[in-house]
């Protein structure tokens, strides 16, 4: 949900810079535009002379414009890729001893990841999500214990439980994992 909002938030913003960016254009080209906007000639431009020149004998404003201008272009990029990244890993290459390999998609993996830590005693709900490189994954766990559970007993069974077989089946030498757990919130009991 989080990226779906992130990406509606970055087309609008660039909509809005596009639209911006037009309408500076066909002032330019000597286009007539509406009376709302702070261009109303072609020979019109963003800071006037006066502007320019007010800050003229101070010679730390011009750089210190760049370089803020700099870095948040550069944020600006940065941001961008990383929209581009996917957070999940679409698939596991498992060798499969022919030399060929094999994919298993990583949405099957996390399935039966969250499934075996979901059945231990304790775990009212699991959830699963596999990262990092088709050839060397990284799992995240997060798991709501309930307020009997002993968190060490149920930390080490889903590391020689799910996390073994998972590490196992796709073939994998390692399968580093990071395991968050969480209380379920429950009401406090009545005593009477």
């Amino acid at each position: 949900m989080r990226s779906t909002v992130n990406r509606v938030l970055l087309a609008l913003a660039g909509l809005v810079l596009a639209a911006l960016g037009g309408a500076v254009l066909a002032v330019g080209l000597g286009a007539s535009l509406p009376s709302w906007l702070p261009w109303d000639g072609k020979n019109d431009v963003l800071l006037s002379v006066a502007d320019r020149h007010r800050w003229r004998d101070e010679g730390w404003w011009w750089p210190t414009v760049i370089a803020v201008l700099a870095v948040l272009v550069v944020l600006a990029l940065w941001w961008f890729l990383a929209q581009l990244r996917r957070g999940r890993l679409a698939e596991v290459l498992v060798d499969s001893g022919d030399g060929e390999g094999a994919q298993l998609r990583g949405r099957a993996l996390e399935g039966v990841l969250a499934a075996e830590a979901g059945e231990l005693d304790g775990v009212a709900r699991a959830q699963a999500m596999l990262s990092g490189r088709r050839t060397a994954p990284r799992a995240r766990l997060r798991l709501l214990m309930e307020p009997h559970a002993a968190p060490l007993g149920t930390l080490t069974a889903v590391g020689d439980g799910a996390l073994a077989h998972a590490r196992e089946s796709a073939g994998l030498e390692t399968l580093p994992a990071e395991v968050r757990l969480k209380a379920v919130k429950h009401r406090a009991e009545r005593v009477s």
